[in-house]
């Protein structure tokens, strides 16, 4: 039997595989000459794209200044362990104005912080900005001279015993100094029936219209013999609306009050609000009838 070898090819069958080697020649050759890579036809400096690259930065910068801790403006001789860390400050540091405020000194400038602590100069540039001080440390004032009336030409004191009760006295009676006629009379009485009586002869200052001199000329005549009781308000928890309650005492000041007491977180002695700016000597005496420090 004739077995017909599988290498053995008519014409037609070696030209077939004769296209077949070529066309398989033909795609490695353009599989291996040819970029089939995809041109990139997105033109990043368009001036559209640079513009939108820009904005986009922007308000990434924007999102992360606002993840970051917010900064308020603080006092800074009531600087805490971890709020001297949380504003960048070493443990040296905080020591050394920790220390300085247990002696009793207080620092009224950034030039002060920086000489207590020793912060670098960058770290102050950061912090300074958001130190607040007291008005009286910022804008200091003036002290007043009063003049005393006790020393004019022709004054003479009268005694305790010799004076009449300013709680008890008529209008007739007040009308018997210089300067108080019938009109300031009865503005004296209404005052007094208001408080519900006088406490301290220095609440005469707060009647409307009545001049300093004729006060100081009223007291020698009369003084606070039965006093009203009052109840004094913890200025180390009253809220500015609290201290409005005074009587003479304007919100503003008021407000100014609360301030200085949360400034300094504590207040241990009324006399210590003379340093506040509009504060007199005795808008002071009548602010400690009211006022007490527990």
């Amino acid at each position: 039997m004739n077995i017909k070898s599988h290498f053995t090819f008519n014409k037609q069958q070696r030209s077939g595989i004769f296209l077949l080697l070529l066309l398989i020649v033909s795609l490695l050759c353009v599989y291996w000459f040819v970029d089939f890579s995809e041109e990139d036809t997105f033109d990043t400096s368009s001036l559209e794209i640079v513009s939108m690259q820009k904005e986009l930065d922007s308000l990434r910068l924007v999102e992360m200044e606002n993840r970051k801790p917010k900064k308020y403006p603080f006092n800074p001789n009531f600087i805490t362990d971890y709020k001297g860390y949380t504003h960048g400050m070493s443990n040296e540091e905080i020591d050394r104005l920790l220390k300085y405020r247990k002696e009793g000194k207080w620092i009224n400038s950034a030039a002060d912080f920086k000489k207590v602590t020793g912060v670098s100069d960058s770290l102050l540039n950061e912090l300074s900005p958001f130190f607040k001080f007291p008005d009286w440390v910022a804008n200091p004032k003036p002290k007043n001279n009063f003049k005393d009336y006790k020393s004019e030409k022709g004054f003479s004191e009268k005694t305790f015993s010799q004076k009449i009760d300013l709680n008890k006295a008529t209008e007739e009676q007040l009308q018997q100094v210089s300067g108080i006629g019938e009109a300031l009379s009865k503005r004296i009485v209404a005052y007094r029936e208001k408080l519900g009586g006088f406490s301290d002869d220095i609440q005469l200052y707060s009647v409307y219209g009545l001049d300093a001199s004729v006060v100081q000329r009223t007291l020698n005549l009369f003084t606070v013999k039965t006093s009203k009781h009052i109840s004094k308000i913890n200025v180390n928890i009253a809220s500015a609306s609290d201290i409005s309650t005074i009587p003479s005492i304007s919100f503003e000041m008021a407000k100014k009050i609360w301030e200085y007491r949360r400034l300094r977180e504590k207040i241990n002695s009324i006399q210590e609000l003379e340093k506040i700016e509009g504060m007199t000597e005795r808008k002071l005496q009548l602010i400690q009838l009211y006022l007490s420090v527990e």
